[in-house]
Order: structure tokens, then sequence, then C-alpha cells
């Protein structure tokens, strides 16, 4: 026992200085550097305008409205402490979750289905390009009517902000993939499942990876909306856990200023946290991206 554990700890010890080692290199190399640099000075802007009605006598346009960093601070660690803010913020990713869930299951194969095949392009494909441009925030109205609950219709407004960006996508990336390729495959005796598994797929998962990336960036611009046009949904009146949408309408007719920065820059987190883990995604499906 003694001697497997002289074997472990050396190569335990040497993975945790490699950790050790690569988490320095990981937060300050120069992209994360120009970041925080970025960060910084917006905030720095963001302070000498909300304060310029002290320091220049009269507010600067937009920013000389807003906020200060300061404030916005003290309403957040206010709120850390509310169970409802974090209710709020598990409400709104669950939404989102199942709208882009629900969207990449169906748009996916949906555009895979029109992509292969000209007659349901035909068909379908007027129907789809018709139903298009009609914002999602136009189908709140109409969802709460025909969806049983307005939890439902919620979702169903999510996943209509994804649906047609991944539908789109997929026909785009479809459209890319060389004919020459298919016509090889074909004149070798490759039937439709080979030629689809090993050109088609392949050649169409790079825009699918784009496709999921914008969509979930739209889904969190429809369920702030939706929250505050259906009243928070199950989350009621009270704003306790009716979605970040919900929390920001709620600080505005409470006259809460500074929380309604607090809902926007947790949206802002919420929303890049996702799109960091659909790129992630995206990373681990076409890794012959990164290789190149």
């Amino acid at each position: 026992m003694t001697q497997q554990a002289a074997i472990i700890t050396p190569d335990s010890g040497r993975l945790l200085r490699f950790r050790t080692a690569a988490l320095p290199r990981l937060l300050f190399n120069r992209s994360s550097r120009r970041a925080i640099v970025s960060i910084l000075a917006a905030i720095a802007l963001w302070q000498l305008g909300a304060t310029s009605r002290e320091w220049l006598g009269w507010p600067v346009p937009v920013l000389g409205h807003v906020p200060a960093p300061d404030a916005v601070l003290v309403a957040w660690y206010h709120v850390l402490g509310d169970a409802g803010y974090w209710q709020s913020w598990y409400q709104s990713f669950l939404r989102v979750a199942m709208g882009f869930a629900a969207a990449t299951a169906i748009g996916v194969p949906f555009g895979l289905t029109l992509a292969m095949s000209p007659t349901c392009r035909g068909i379908v494909l007027p129907v789809f390009e018709l139903l298009r441009p009609i914002p999602p925030l136009a189908w709140v109205p109409a969802s709460i009517l025909f969806w049983p609950t307005q939890e439902l219709s919620i979702d169903f407004v999510i996943f209509l902000g994804a649906f047609y960006t991944i539908v789109l996508n997929v026909l785009g990336g479809a459209e890319t993939i060389d004919i020459r390729l298919v016509q090889a495959a074909r004149s070798m005796g490759a039937s439709r499942i080979n030629i689809f598994r090993r050109i088609i797929l392949p050649g169409v998962l790079p825009s699918i990876g784009a496709g999921m990336e914008v969509a979930i960036g739209i889904t969190w611009e429809v369920v702030v909306a939706a929250e505050m046009i259906s009243g928070g949904g199950s989350g009621g009146a009270s704003g306790a856990g009716g979605g970040l949408g919900f929390f920001i309408w709620n600080s505005y007719v409470g006259g809460s200023y500074p929380d309604i920065v607090v809902g926007m820059i947790s949206i802002g987190i919420a929303g890049y946290g996702s799109s960091a883990l659909v790129r992630l995604l995206q990373t681990r499906l076409t890794p012959w991206l990164e290789a190149r």
C-alpha cells in the first residue's frame, strides 16, 4: 500500500503543479489582459458619465441618467442574499434551456430534411419563409391564448426565437457543400445514408454550431421580453422566480433603478456563459476546425 502511494503521489504532484502553472497563463495571457483592460475602461467611462452632473454641472447624454457603478455594486450586494434573485436566475435559465433544446432538437433535423429533399423544401419552405419574419414577441399574445399555461407560452416564444436561426444556418451550411463530393460518392456506389453520414453531416456541423451560438443569444433577448410581457409566468406578481426579465420590470415599477442595471448585467453574464458553453460544444463536435 505504501509503495502504491509512493508511485501515485509524484504523478499527482506533477499534475497539480501543471494545473497550478497553467492557471496564471490562462488568466494573464494577452487576450485576458485585453479583456480586463477593456472592462475596466468601460467601468471608468460609465463612472465618469454617471457622475457628470457633479463634476461637469450637467449630465451627459444617456450615461448621465444611469446609476453609477458604485450604487449598482451596493444594490447587487444586497440582492445576492435575496432568494428571489437566484430563483429568477434559475427560472430564466430553465426557460432558455428548454426553448433552446427544443429548437435544436427540432430545427436541426428539420433543416437537414429540407436540405436533403428538394421536394420537401419546395413544399415547406414557402410557409417557413412566410412565418420567419414575424418577430417572436409578436407571438406572445397568441401563444398565451393557445397554450394552456403561461410557462408553456414563454417556452414556445423562446423556441421560435432560436428555431428559425438554426434552420437557416443548417440550410446555409448544406449549400456550401461541394456537390462534386456527393456526385463522386454516388458514382462509387455510396448509399444515401453513407453520403449523409460522411459528407453532408460533417459539412453542416460548423454551420449548426454557428447557428446554435447565434440562437442562444437570441433566446436570452426573447426570454427577457417575454417575462416582462407575460408578468413573469409562474413567478406571479411578487417577482420571486419570475425570471430576470421580470426582475428588471419589477425593479422599474418599484423605482429601484440600480437593480435594473443589476438585472441587465446578470443577463449579460448569463448570455455570455451560455454562449461559451455552446462554443465549447462546437469545438468538441468539430475538432478539425481547431486544427487548421
